[in-house]
Formats: C-alpha cells, structure tokens, sequence
C-alpha cells in the first residue's frame, strides 16, 4: 500500500462512526487530515484525543460548505462520511420531513461536494470518496427515504466519473457500500434497536442474523487502501463487508 504522508484527506463526518474511525486510520498511515462536522464539542473531544487532526465545524449541506472545507485544507482525497440518522419506523407512520431527511443531508452533501470537485475543477488525481449504505442495494423498509438516498450516492460516484472522464479531469469517484448496520456504532446499534422491535426479536437476535458485519474499523482500512490506491480497481461502487471490497454487482 502506498503510504499517506504529505497527502491532504478531508472526512466529512469526522467526529463520529466510520467518519472518526476513518480520521485515526488515516493519521495512523501519516496523512494531513481535516475532520469536518456540524457538532463542536464532538469535533472538539476528538481533537483532544487525537492532536494531530485539524477540525472545522459547519453544516456539509450548506450550500457553501464546499468553498469553506476546500479553503481550509485543499484536498487530495475528499470523503464524505456524515450524514442524518434512519427513521426507525415504516412508511405510513412517517412524516414526509422524515422520510425526506436523509436525502436532504447525505444526498445533498454528496451533491454539493461532487459539483464543487468538478466545477473547480479539484486537481487531477484528486479522489472523492461517498460511504454509502447495503441499505442502497437491499432496500430497508422502516428506514424511509434512507435506501433510495443511499443508492441516489452510488448513482453519483458513478455520473460523477463519468463527467470528469468527458471533461478530462482526472478525477477519480468512489462510493463504498458497507455491507450491513454497524452494530459497533451509535447509528448501527440505533438501526439494530430498530429492526429488533419491528421484527419483535431481540436485537441480539437481529445480530446474529446478520452473521459477521464489518465494523467501522473494516471501512475506514477500505478507505485508506482507495485513498493510496485509487487505481487498483475498476468501477465506482465497492461492498465493503468483512471478508474485503469487492465490486458492487
């Protein structure tokens, strides 16, 4: 693997699950990293506990968060990696703001970060990073709009890729697929929670159901193997699950 030092990462969500796991695995390959999120005592606590990060706080679906983040560190691998928190209920118990949510934060970022890659353009070998969800390729059906939003990001790795290809940028879009819920993070032990109760099951059960899920630590060691060899594979959408990555069907 190609080592990190003197690379510039900017990891939208930094200060939380895989967006934090990712921010230690990153500084732990030597990398400059910019963690970004809107929470400031989380972005603060993580800067205690790791000295090494910078930290910036503002909201990635601004619509000039882009400009913000970019003038702080100017990126060679840029990951988004925040995003808002699944439902936990079915459809008609939903309000639409609810069901919407998620595509108003995660969709949105992606959105906005993509268009700013290449409208700048970021420079060439520059690589753009969107953790998406399984929930994106199985569906999930008390989690609302969440599994439309996280497939709509794999559709933008690749439309991305494909712009910068025509326009002969250089550019490289990702988007990483975490195979299932994270039960070693806050949001994963949230949507295990939630699944038990629909199921009427214990969530120990829902667990065991899931057979070896990939931990947050499983997705950041992708990361950093894209992040120092964006080229060793082809396509824009990878499972992450706990055997490895592989191409996405």
């Amino acid at each position: 693997m190609a080592s990190l030092s003197n690379k510039n990462i900017v990891v939208i969500g930094g200060s939380r699950g895989v967006g934090q796991a990712t921010v230690r695995a990153l500084l732990a390959e030597g990398a400059r990293v910019l963690a970004v999120a809107r929470g400031t005592q989380d972005l603060a606590r993580l800067a205690g506990e790791l000295p090494a990060v910078t930290t910036l706080a503002l909201d990635a679906a601004d619509e000039n968060a882009p400009a913000r983040v970019f003038a702080a560190l100017a990126p060679d691998v840029l990951v988004v990696a925040g995003g808002a928190k699944r439902t936990g209920a079915p459809l008609h118990e939903l309000a639409w703001k609810d069901f919407s949510a998620v595509w108003d934060t995660d969709v949105k970022a992606s959105f906005l970060f993509c268009k700013a890659a290449l409208r700048q353009p970021l420079p060439p070998g520059t690589t753009v990073i969107l953790v998406s969800s399984g929930a994106g390729l199985g569906g999930s059906p008390i989690s609302g709009g969440y599994a439309g939003a996280k497939r709509m990001q794999m559709f933008m790795a690749n439309y991305a890729q494909k712009e910068s290809d025509r326009l002969k940028l250089g550019l490289r879009f990702l988007a990483l697929v975490p195979q299932t819920p994270m039960p070693d993070t806050a949001g994963g032990k949230a949507a295990v929670a939630a699944y038990a109760k629909y199921l009427a099951i214990a969530p120990e059960e829902f667990v065991a159901r899931l057979g070896t899920p990939q931990t947050a630590q499983d997705v950041a060691r992708a990361i950093v193997a894209f992040a120092s060899q964006p080229n060793a594979r082809s396509g824009n959408v990878f499972i992450v699950s706990a055997k490895g990555i592989e191409a996405a069907p």
